[in-house]
């Protein structure tokens, strides 16, 4: 049985999530673990509300990859939004111990286009279970 008010809690901490993220773009002043560790927990809230939906219990887990996978086994085509299992790396390790000084500045619009279309997908799915 799908638990919709766990799922609307989940997408509900997501969106807060999602507002910070939209106040982030100055990578001067949110480094990318914090923009990175925005972004990885706005996809877990996310991914964790679509399991409760289908009335998955969710692992305590903050592997995007295995969430992706565990709402793919329902049959939902969610190839799109594959690039966000980079940022699980965020969740713990580069939080704490920061982000090697060579690497690639994050592409923040790209990043944030797609938890944008992930919140949206989950949104409209949560709001066509509520209404029936």
């Amino acid at each position: 049985m799908s638990d919709l008010r766990e799922a609307r809690t989940l997408t509900d901490a997501a969106e807060r999530d999602l507002s910070a993220l939209h106040g982030m773009d100055d990578a001067a002043v949110f480094a990318d673990e914090i923009f990175g560790f925005h972004v990885q927990q706005a996809a877990e809230k996310l991914l964790k509300a679509w399991l409760a939906m289908l009335g998955e219990t969710y692992p305590l887990s903050h592997d995007l990859a295995a969430l992706l996978d565990m709402v793919n086994t329902h049959g939902a085509d969610v190839a799109r939004f594959d690039t966000l299992v980079d940022y699980s790396r965020y969740a713990v390790r580069l939080r704490y111990a920061g982000a090697d000084p060579g690497a690639r500045p994050l592409n923040r619009s790209e990043a944030l286009g797609r938890v944008d279309e992930l919140f949206e997908e989950v949104q409209r799915r949560l709001t066509s279970a509520e209404s029936t």
